[in-house]
């Protein structure tokens, strides 16, 4: 069984981006958890948060699949990730060797960020899940500020090989 990666930060960070090019340079797949919780129609907001459980059943769907994958190669996923119990969930079910990528900026690089999207989330939301994910870190933490990409994927690699 391959490895799989864990790639999490707040909104306007680089997520998908780091993680898309990180996938490409390892032969890996990418999976979006936002993605599998639109598809499940599990991405409902209640109070400040997506519910823990919305995540755990996301997941719990796209199991099977993911498992598929991880035999052939690396998985990386790319998801705020601001419930702990989503990571160790994750871990305990995939059972595989796993690296985790924490990546931090200050508040207002996020915003601008976000701000420069197609499809912004507002000042609001860059605060609250920035918070949220603020709360604990998992993993190996990464600043990003002042780095491009590429030096941050390279970054990554490194504490793999």
């Amino acid at each position: 069984m391959k490895y799989f990666i864990i790639i999490r930060g707040p909104l306007g960070i680089g997520k998908t981006t780091i993680a898309k090019k990180l996938a490409k340079k390892l032969g890996a797949s990418c999976v979006s958890i936002d993605k599998i919780l639109k598809k499940h129609n599990l991405d409902i907001i209640k109070g400040d948060c997506i519910p823990l459980k919305n995540f755990i059943r996301a997941t719990e769907m796209e199991l099977p699949t993911i498992k598929k994958i991880l035999i052939r190669n690396p998985v990386v996923f790319d998801h705020n990730f601001y419930h702990k119990k989503q990571i160790t969930h994750l871990i305990r079910k995939l059972n595989a060797p796993h690296y985790i990528f924490t990546l931090k900026a200050p508040l207002e690089l996020c915003t601008k960020r976000d701000d420069t999207r197609k499809k912004s989330y507002g000042k609001d939301a860059t605060y609250q899940v920035y918070k949220l994910v603020s709360r604990f870190d998992y993993g190996k933490s990464i600043n990003v500020k002042n780095k491009t990409v590429n030096q941050i994927v390279k970054e990554i690699i490194s504490f793999i090989e």
